[in-house]
């Protein structure tokens, strides 16, 4: 990525000094505006919540992106469909063929990729996904061995959060899953993603209550925010709807190439409103990936194309989950 895209976008006609004068009292104006624009209570749990405002990442950086990579579990038969108009097959070999190759050589060649580009990365893992597929987690986390892990429940089919089941039910679901995880890994996680990203009022005071300290469950920000639940805080890193590949690639039927230029787009406007007013606080995003998009070929390809830009933007830290947190003087 150009060091300055707001140079290659402008190149064209030079705008007058006082557009120009205009448009920095107008993001001045904002300002104060968007800075409290998430200290509020939370509509969806009706929790306190207030912004946590962070002037610059680690060496005046202003956007930290983090590469969230989902290794999920989700049993024969189940997961998701890449062919529906052929959903309906006994066997269903097509969309079958989709899931395990996802699985065998998707996600090692994501780990390979970070790895060989040098790039942090945060694991998003079921616990079900380590007794089940222990050969590839083995070779997967070899290559990362320090990247941090965020629990993101048993199952993404048949053992998912009971959001109907009340408090206790949810606190012995996070409970059971961080225990299997650490007994696999070896460390337990602090982190939690809700399997779909389906959650409710009681999960985020679950999360609290079994010491989770951070979660992905929220996707309406650009800015790390802190929930205050009856049973302690949770810090909230900006998730965004939008960049996650599953949807796009699935649901939106966007092509790796498309989802590439999304990306793109979606992190140099971040950093145009960086350059645009320096006084503006720095901004999170946590961008979603899936073996299913970015472990075929063509999806790490594209992937590649897009660390390799990333990295080259010197407004962009490219950190994981942990290291934007510390950061941030949450840790």
């Amino acid at each position: 990525m150009n060091s300055n895209p707001v140079a290659a976008i402008t190149a064209r006609k030079a705008p007058e000094p006082r557009f120009v004068a205009g448009v920095a009292l107008l993001f001045a104006a904002l300002l104060p505006l968007e800075s409290g624009a998430q200290d509020r209570i939370d509509r969806v749990t009706g929790f306190e919540r207030e912004a946590i405002h962070t002037a610059a990442w680690p060496g005046g950086k202003k956007v930290a992106v983090s590469f969230a990579f989902f290794v999920e579990e989700f049993g024969f038969g189940k997961g998701p469909i890449f062919r529906p108009d052929l959903a309906s097959r006994k066997p269903d070999l097509v969309n079958e063929a989709f899931r395990q190759y996802a699985i065998d050589w998707g996600v090692v060649r994501v780990g390979r990729l970070f790895q060989e580009l040098n790039v942090p990365l945060t694991i998003v893992v079921n616990a079900e996904f380590f007794g089940r597929r222990p050969s590839v987690w083995k070779e997967f986390r070899s290559m990362l061995p320090n990247a941090p892990i965020i629990a993101h429940g048993m199952k993404n089919t048949s053992r998912m959060l009971s959001l109907r089941s009340g408090i206790a039910a949810q606190k012995a679901y996070i409970r059971r899953t961080l225990d299997l995880i650490a007994e696999a890994d070896g460390v337990r996680p602090t982190g939690w993603s809700s399997p779909s990203v389906y959650a409710n009022r009681d999960t985020m005071r679950a999360m609290a209550a079994e010491g989770v300290a951070y979660t992905l469950d929220q996707m309406d920000s650009d800015v790390i925010s802190r929930l205050k639940t009856p049973e302690g805080p949770l810090i909230l890193l900006p998730y965004p709807a939008v960049t996650v590949d599953m949807g796009q690639y699935l649901a939106r039927m966007k092509t790796t190439r498309e989802i590439e230029t999304l990306w793109l787009d979606y992190v140099s406007e971040l950093v145009i409103e960086a350059r645009a007013n320096p006084a503006r606080g720095a901004t999170t995003g946590v961008i979603g990936i899936h073996p299913f998009v970015v472990g075929t070929p063509d999806g790490a390809f594209a992937l590649r194309r897009v660390l390799l830009r990333l990295k080259a933007d010197d407004a962009v830290w490219l950190a994981d989950a942990d290291a934007i947190l510390k950061a941030a003087g949450l840790r």
